[in-house]
């Protein structure tokens, strides 16, 4: 068996994962997870597909003929995991400005912390008038890292950034 990540984009409309859905399944490929979103009238997606080597070019043929149908589909072979022996999410919040997620990420970089899933959004703050950036990050720690020490690091980039870790 094999892995497949496909990056899919589109301009949204209904019936884009029931397409992309309908040809893995003729494929013979298993659906393993995925995020979907739409972002300014744009349909993205990444998805994980298991299937047997054999089917491969028939399965990476058929996703290249969405594109006659307005989607465009990316596709890449998966590799074996890093040795995550803790996984964790944590909070980020402080006041948006930019450069913010690059700060965020430096950060988790030079600490070597390997990001696992990153979802950001602004909203308005109600008390100050200001906009705040919201992050929920998980984590992949190896035995030799601590949350805290992670925690410490990102709270230490700016008065106004608060991390607190999440369930």
């Amino acid at each position: 068996m094999m892995e497949i990540i496909l990056t899919v984009m589109a301009s949204d409309r209904p019936g884009i994962v029931e397409q992309l859905a309908a040809v893995i399944e003729a494929e013979g490929a298993s659906w393993q997870e995925s995020r979907m979103a739409t972002m300014a009238g744009r349909f993205t997606g990444i998805v994980r597909v298991e299937l047997e080597q054999g089917n491969y070019p028939s399965l990476q043929k058929a996703l290249q003929a969405l594109r006659d149908k307005g989607l465009s589909v990316q596709i890449e072979l998966g590799e074996s995991e890093a040795e995550i022996s803790q996984r964790c999410t944590i909070a980020v919040v402080g006041n948006d400005r930019p450069g913010i997620v690059r700060e965020v990420s430096r950060a988790l970089a030079a600490m070597n912390i390997n990001v696992i899933e990153l979802t950001t959004e602004i909203e308005p703050a109600s008390m100050s008038g200001g906009i705040l950036f919201r992050a929920e990050i998980e984590l992949g720690l190896t035995k030799d890292q601590a949350l805290e020490a992670v925690i410490n690091g990102l709270e230490g980039l700016s008065p106004d950034l608060m991390v607190d870790q999440t369930a």
